[in-house]
């Protein structure tokens, strides 16, 4: 097995875990009570969506891919904290 047929086997099974991550996460928006466990899930599906971007964007050696998966991530940073702060009702 050579380095690039181990480091692809690696990224399958990472792109195969955050998979599973945002199907379970989806019942679980699905199945969820209150509206902070959807927000929280939420960004656990978000989350788990940018990682396999970023996986995609490193198989196919794409910085474009990449750069907007940082991106993106900075940006539901923000979306989280401000959800948080609508979930709270801008209680410290």
């Amino acid at each position: 097995m050579t380095i690039d047929s181990l480091g692809d086997a690696l990224l399958a099974m990472a792109m195969g875990v955050l998979a599973l991550a945002i199907l379970l996460g989806l019942y679980r928006i699905y199945s969820a009570t209150s509206a902070a466990e959807r927000a929280v899930v939420g960004d656990l599906v978000f989350f788990a969506s940018i990682g396999m971007l970023m996986i995609v964007g490193i198989q196919i050696e794409s910085a474009i891919v990449q750069d907007a998966a940082m991106l993106a991530a900075f940006l539901g940073v923000l979306a989280t904290v401000a959800l948080a702060r609508i979930l709270t009702r801008g209680e410290r």
